[in-house]
């Protein structure tokens, strides 16, 4: 009898809404170039500006009691292999309540065969669930952006080929995270919107610049609330 009481006692406990302000948002970034930002400043990153976001939405920030700048594990022409080599050098300690993964455009820039690229990004997927403490929901996979529009791209890309392969390199990555359980957010549209508006580019002429982060950011912000 005293054992059945002290079991309903534990369902009621377990069931009750955790309580606001119990733990701290930790983001673990995954990717190349466009997710450590070259060519703009660290608070213009877009993960960097996703956070700013979080800190400014009253409801979000309700919810935990800090809210951790984002752990970047990204490098500047890094493919989905040496991005797997970039995670185990770094080791980072999960669980964490946010993982990103964007990568792929120099595995399709040095010309590297798809299928090879599907399984490393299955290992990635994997990995980033790990990360997350076993929660697919956390994790999102953001396609990669159509770098054939920008000024750098632009005349290497008049048969259209840079696009039609990045299209098919996405094509993997929503397979991929479907397939896995996890998010997906498609920035593609967004990025080729520099191909009319020069602002949306850095002053490398061939990365975003911090306007076009931030509607990065617009599009992957509803999956994070």
């Amino acid at each position: 009898m005293i054992r059945n009481s002290l079991y309903l006692i534990l369902l009621i406990v377990n069931s009750l809404p955790v309580k606001a302000q119990t733990q701290t948002f930790r983001y673990l970034a995954l990717g190349d170039s466009y997710t450590i930002g070259e060519s703009v400043a660290e608070n213009e990153r877009w993960p960097n500006q996703l956070v700013t976001k979080l800190k400014a939405d009253k409801n979000f920030v309700a919810k935990f009691k800090k809210i951790d700048t984002p752990e970047i594990i990204a490098r500047t022409g890094w493919t989905s292999d040496e991005l797997e080599s970039g995670i185990t050098d770094k080791n980072p300690k999960g669980p964490y309540n946010l993982v990103t993964v964007l990568i792929g455009v120099n595995n399709q820039y040095r010309g590297y065969p798809i299928e090879v690229f599907r399984k490393q990004l299955n290992g990635l997927i994997k990995k980033a669930i790990a990360y997350s403490g076993g929660n697919p929901n956390h994790i999102i996979v953001v396609s990669i952006p159509d770098w054939g529009v920008t000024p750098f791209g632009v005349n290497r890309n008049k048969t259209g080929k840079i696009s039609k392969d990045i299209d098919v390199f996405n094509k993997v990555n929503k397979e991929e995270a479907e397939k896995a359980g996890v998010l997906f957010v498609d920035i593609t549209p967004i990025s080729r919107q520099a191909l009319t508006d020069a602002s949306l580019t850095a002053a490398d002429g061939l990365h975003p610049s911090a306007k076009m982060y931030a509607k990065w950011v617009e599009a992957i912000l509803p999956l994070v609330k």
